[in-house]
């Protein structure tokens, strides 16, 4: 017999989950309409709202500026001492209010108003003041709280992240935002290293460790020894990379006449390579994958090596 907690909590879960139902059957052109408006100005969203609302729109603005679309929360009590001013005719308002009613919107409405701002109205109530100042509706349902007492914000915070979601993975969608793009707002932490490429990471240049096919053994390994990659990558007389020898591969031939054997008589043929553009991430599930212990992969373009990565430099990185 479950106990009052995972009863309690199963409750929230449930009437959460209703809330966004009610809200998917009731999506309509106004969402369009939305999209429509918030891609075409030539500024930014400026989200606001007040309490539970306000911290939900923060992390909305926040969703939108990582995801292509140029966007800030203001506080409503700071923008009727000022901030107003940071809101120009070229932005759009997304203004959240459960209830729609909220006293301190009032002077961003009046002022949207005043300059011909557009105003997207995020609520509950059509015919609440912030409803029927919109230019477009964006209707959250209206199904009551998970909390018991019907009072603290639960269902509908749910209910208004998942809408600034749905808008901003619509605008990603629209704009052909990709990983790229992402990336290049979200330069650290864990996702930041995920999303880095091999050109970020890549030894190049002198760094590389290469010798020509007929080097001598002596001068393959004092080329391992010195760049310190644990590898040495093989070209033939155009260039091209056509082999590559590890120290690995030094201990298996190891034999008398090491010394007088070339680079080309104990190289593995045809290594594993990648580009330059692949995601970091990828290149170590490579590297995992192999079933051949590879710690380096060359990277190459057309046949030519322009740089080498060692799976240290991906765990350094974070990619791990």
């Amino acid at each position: 017999m479950e106990n009052k907690d995972i009863i309690s909590a199963k409750h929230t879960i449930d009437k959460e989950i209703e809330a966004l139902r009610i809200m998917e059957d009731s999506l309509n052109g106004n969402l369009t309409e939305a999209l429509d408006l918030m891609q075409k100005i030539e500024g930014r969203v400026i989200v606001t709202g007040m309490g539970k609302s306000g911290h939900v729109g923060s992390k909305i603005a926040a969703t939108l500026a990582s995801t292509g679309t140029p966007s800030f929360f203001v506080h409503p009590g700071e923008a009727s001492h000022g901030d107003l001013g940071m809101i120009t005719q070229k932005d759009c308002v997304l203004a959240i209010s459960n209830s729609g009613e909220t006293k301190e919107l009032s002077d961003i409405i009046v002022y949207c108003k005043r300059y011909g701002i557009p105003l997207i109205a995020m609520t509950k109530n059509p015919e609440s003041a912030l409803g029927k100042a919109g230019n477009v509706l964006l209707q959250l349902p209206d199904d009551g709280e998970a909390c018991p007492l019907g009072l603290a914000p639960t269902s509908s915070t749910t209910a208004t992240i998942v809408l600034g979601d749905i808008l901003a993975i619509a605008l990603l969608e629209r704009k052909g935002f990709t990983k790229t793009d992402f990336k290049q707002r979200h330069p650290g932490g864990k996702l930041g290293a995920f999303l880095q490429r091999v050109s970020d990471l890549m030894h190049k240049g002198e760094e590389m460790p290469l010798v020509q096919e007929n080097a001598s053994m002596e001068e393959t390994i004092l080329t391992m020894t010195a760049k310190m990659l644990g590898c040495v990558g093989v070209l033939d007389n155009n260039g091209n990379l056509i082999g590559m020898i590890t120290d690995g591969d030094l201990r298996r031939s190891m034999s008398n006449n090491i010394m007088s054997q070339k680079a080309v008589d104990i190289m593995t043929q045809n290594p594993k390579t990648i580009t330059e553009d692949t995601m970091v991430a990828e290149a170590l599930r490579i590297m995992n994958n192999t079933g051949k212990g590879i710690t380096q992969l060359f990277v190459v373009n057309n046949g030519k090596p322009i740089g080498i990565i060692h799976m240290h430099d991906c765990l350094k990185a974070g990619a791990a």
